[in-house]
């Protein structure tokens, strides 16, 4: 993976990453082509009216989409998630009622989503910088 450059903010230097992925309500395929598309561009238009950047959107299976986001410190990871999956979901029933009828109660998404943190070093790196470091603050 190609690391990301640190983004200069008003307050803070940072590089926070996030690769996040989530599934449709009952992994039901209603991920059709043409809602794929209209929910890639909705989630780029989320982030970008926000405050944030997807470096990569993509819908696996119908019923799934990885999303690759670089987030200032002020959000925290829920707060992203809670972004992209409560508007996409309003908005994609909104632009495509149809998909009500393959799910129950009216929710399109699945209550639970995968997250981890990716960065431009290693973990083993950071433990080994860290460890080198002086003991005189001690």
């Amino acid at each position: 993976m190609k690391s990301r450059p640190y983004v200069n903010a008003r307050t803070c230097v940072y590089n926070l990453n996030y690769h996040i992925v989530w599934c449709v309500k009952y992994r039901r395929k209603v991920l059709t082509q043409q809602i794929s598309d209209y929910l890639i561009n909705d989630i780029n238009s989320i982030a970008k009216e926000k405050g944030f950047t997807v470096i990569e959107a993509k819908v696996g299976d119908g019923d799934h989409i990885h999303v690759f986001v670089s987030v200032p410190p002020k959000f925290s990871i829920t707060t992203i998630v809670s972004y992209l999956k409560g508007i996409t979901g309003r908005h994609l029933f909104m632009a495509f009622p149809e998909i009500k009828q393959k799910l129950w109660k009216g929710h399109l998404w699945n209550d639970s989503y995968f997250v981890e943190s990716i960065g431009s070093t290693s973990s083993e790196n950071i433990i080994r910088y860290i460890e080198r470091q002086s003991n005189h603050c001690m």
